[in-house]
């Protein structure tokens, strides 16, 4: 008798497996079958007392509630219950490996928590007198001071709240800076590969999009870049470039690149969100970029996903950092100084205006600040190079099964596969994908840069050890092989083992349905 991989005794060869019973609950032991909000509520009782309201005139002019509000009321232990049995239901980093590429799912340390929580930063309130916030300007501005270290540039805007927020801000100070020199530029240049939010935010604010070719091997051609530069002479305002790249690799000519975009006038706007994987070996600013967002979230470790909260701090080149937006904080002899309008702003600062109203997100600020201080400079030179070490592990672990795009050749943070290793085997990349959440894993980041057809992006990041690294590689190449040996009962209409099997994705988005319906009642023949 076998022990199988939980240390449990395996059933002997031969032995009839019995299926499972249905229970009349749903439930199975602890995955527990878990309504709607709406299915379970109380609708004729208040989960809390409240005072009846005084006689009072509507003054919404007709368009009050007509009926009653429909809430579904709960007691303290049903509504806790419900949402601790669907957090079981989600997937987290603290659960497993987490490998979308280009998210950069890493560990968050508890140690940044507890920091965060200190009293003096959470209890900041954003209309507190400014003499009474002095420790928080102090960190802002050591973090500010780090950030400009680690990328090689002159100033720092604090107050975007996440990387698409930072993108308008870096796009505006070269908006604002074109203007100062009296031109009215129109086009940006914008890489295939690009994360989608270069051209939307590109087109936000007023600029036409021209998309640069990516060459055979995923990266930028100079000669692309020249000749788009030629064919719009002074029109381009400024070319967004990822480096590292949404491929997974380095631009190995970006310093030429960025050379060609400032002897033409512009500027030159680097993604920053992939900055993870240089922190400590390379500095943006020593490359020739004049801005760049940093998803602090991914380089530095602060929660991710859910819709914030977010930060997304623009480092700018010394052409730029006059344009910084308001507010900032300036250090002077004495202390610092929080410079929030125009008649504080010293000689040549031009900000373009405000970004947010207040500045920014102190609590990532203070855990970003606390994952520098505890790696380091040569730690988080270490969590680059450990980060781009576990991405190479991966690929040198499945490329004699999966297919690379680009060929065999080292990666950068996340290493890029493509679908034609399914070729003929009757499995789709979304069948890939779904049989991999059976496997315990969210999947990869799927049919995404879109200049390779069917990818599959995987960044394991920094945080994972060999061992899981391991039964990831060996897990995927388990699905490979049953792929290629004709098993598609595996992967058609997987996941089976997921609290809700596969959905419908492409009706969902195209017909959502916002609003929750009682369903009809059914009647039951008595037996």
């Amino acid at each position: 008798m076998s022990m199988n991989t939980q240390g449990r005794p395996s059933a002997p060869s031969g032995t009839v497996q019995i299926e499972k019973p249905a229970t009349f609950t749903g439930n199975r032991a602890l995955d527990m079958e878990e309504p709607l909000l709406f299915e379970l509520g109380h609708w004729n009782i208040c989960g809390v007392d409240l005072d009846e309201p005084e006689e009072f005139t509507p003054r919404l002019g007709g368009h009050e509630r007509q009926s009653d509000i429909a809430l579904p009321a709960f007691t303290e232990p049903e509504a806790m219950r419900h949402y601790v049995r669907l957090s079981r239901m989600n997937y987290a980093i603290d659960a497993g490996l987490y490998p979308l590429g280009s998210c950069t799912m890493k560990h968050n340390p508890r140690l940044n928590e507890k920091l965060s929580r200190l009293a003096g930063f959470a209890d900041l309130h954003p209309l507190q007198p400014v003499s009474t916030a002095s420790g928080a300007y102090e960190l802002i501005d050591m973090l500010s001071e780090w950030l400009m270290q680690l990328t090689g540039t002159s100033a720092v805007a604090m107050s975007p709240k996440a990387g698409a927020h930072g993108e308008q801000c870096g796009m505006m100070a070269i908006k604002q800076a074109l203007k100062a020199r009296g031109e009215q530029r129109s086009i940006v240049l914008v890489p295939e590969s690009a994360h989608g939010t270069n051209p939307a935010t590109a087109a936000l604010i007023g600029y036409k999009v021209v998309a640069v070719p990516a060459r055979d091997d995923g990266t930028v051609d100079p000669q692309a870049v020249a000749d788009k530069l030629k064919e719009h002479e002074g029109e381009v305002a400024a070319l967004m470039l990822t480096n590292p790249n949404t491929c997974g690799l380095f631009e190995p000519q970006v310093v030429e690149i960025a050379n060609l975009i400032h002897e033409a006038g512009a500027y030159f706007y680097c993604d920053g969100a992939n900055f993870n994987a240089i922190v400590g070996k390379a500095r943006p600013g020593d490359l020739g970029i004049d801005a760049m967002h940093i998803n602090i979230h991914k380089t530095f470790s602060t929660p991710h996903g859910g819709g914030g909260p977010g930060s997304g701090p623009v480092v700018l080149s010394e052409r730029l950092a006059p344009f910084a937006p308001l507010p900032f904080i300036r250090r002077t002899e004495k202390d610092l100084e929080l410079v929030e309008n125009a008649s504080q702003l010293a000689e040549g600062e031009q900000p373009f205006g405000r970004m947010t109203a207040f500045h920014g997100q102190m609590g990532m600020f203070v855990r970003a600040l606390a994952y520098m201080l505890s790696h380091g400079a040569d730690g988080l030179q270490q969590a680059s190079e450990d980060a781009v070490l576990n991405a190479n592990y991966i690929r040198v672990g499945l490329q004699d099964l999966m297919s690379l795009p680009f060929g065999k050749k080292p990666c950068m943070h996340e290493v890029l596969f493509d679908d034609t290793f399914l070729k003929d085997t009757g499995v789709t990349t979304l069948d890939f994908a779904k049989a991999m959440i059976d496997e315990g894993y969210h999947p990869m980041t799927m049919y995404f840069p879109l200049v390779v057809h069917g990818a599959m992006l995987i960044e394991p990041t920094e945080s994972e050890s060999r061992a899981s690294l391991d039964l990831f590689v060996a897990t995927l190449r388990d699905l490979v092989m049953s792929a290629k040996q004709g098993n598609t009962s595996r992967f058609e209409g997987a996941p089976f083992h997921a609290p809700r099997r596969r959905l419908d994705e492409t009706a969902a988005a195209r017909k959502p349905v916002l609003k929750w319906t009682a369903p009809s009642p059914t009647e039951v023949e008595p037996r």
